[in-house]
């Protein structure tokens, strides 16, 4: 009877111990990448900022501009990314401007801000971002997915280029600031099923064909001014006690109201 309990306690545990989440350090992470190597978790708790921006390849772009005054460093990953159902407790981060927040009071010193690009395939899928994520300016030439994520804190991913293959944002979550303003795209991106519960910003984006927002759910400010659709799959989009600005909005080259966008 002693030995049926206990077996019956330990499948009881099973599901417990299927879903549990491994521990990972952000610096194993870092380590990983500056050594060029294929990273892939499932199933992980990262603790510690993730901070992408400081890798070992940074490198200090060409500035144009005359006057110097912002020095832009750019790090590089150059393997493949790869987290599933993976939680991140601080921040991830693509893009970091110390003076974001910060007035600068010596003028001969330059402003400095740290970007990250990727060579190879994103993966994100299913994860929670407990804090900040910021991808602005970085560039993706392989396939990205953040399916089925969700964003407790601001998602930043203004002026991001997608430059190969489609992106999947689709069943994303986001319960603070979406920005995808002047984001840049080769091929269609999806947020089919996404719910914004704050502002989503897609103020100047371009979809390309068959981009979708197929029962994507607003519930703050949405703002699509000048947005530009080809052939997007809108069905079932809906905008619930939020504003929205559509003004100069285009789909198929045609101007676009809420109404039009809802039927």
């Amino acid at each position: 009877m002693k030995k049926l309990i206990q077996i019956l306690f330990v499948l009881l545990l099973l599901p417990a111990l299927t879903f549990a989440q491994t521990s990972v350090a952000a610096a194993e992470i870092i380590s990983k990448i500056n050594r060029g190597q294929a990273v892939s978790y499932k199933n992980a708790r990262i603790t510690g900022d993730v901070d992408l921006t400081q890798l070992q390849n940074k490198k200090l772009e060409n500035n144009s501009d005359s006057d110097n005054s912002t020095k832009n460093y750019i790090s590089t990953v150059m393997a493949p990314l790869s987290f599933v159902n993976c939680t991140f407790t601080g921040k991830v981060l693509a893009y970091y401007n110390p003076n974001a927040n910060t007035i600068n009071l010596f003028a001969d010193e330059p402003n400095e801000i740290f970007n990250t690009n990727f060579t190879k395939d994103v993966r994100f899928e299913n994860c929670t971002f407990e804090e900040e994520s910021a991808f602005k300016y970085s560039r993706f030439d392989g396939a990205v997915s953040f399916a089925g994520s969700n964003f407790k804190e601001e998602a930043l991913f203004k002026y991001a280029h997608f430059n190969n293959g489609s992106a999947n944002f689709s069943k994303t979550s986001y319960h603070e600031t979406a920005n995808f303003k002047y984001v840049k795209l080769q091929e269609s991106i999806s947020f089919a099923g996404a719910s914004f519960r704050d502002d989503a910003d897609f103020k100047y984006a371009k979809f390309p064909r068959n981009s979708s927002f197929e029962k994507a759910t607003f519930a703050g400010f949405a703002n699509f001014k000048y947005a530009e659709f080809t052939n997007p799959n809108l069905k079932g989009i809906s905008f619930n006690n939020g504003s929205q600005d559509f003004k100069y909005t285009k789909v198929n080259g045609r101007s676009a109201n809420l109404a039009y966008l809802s039927e």
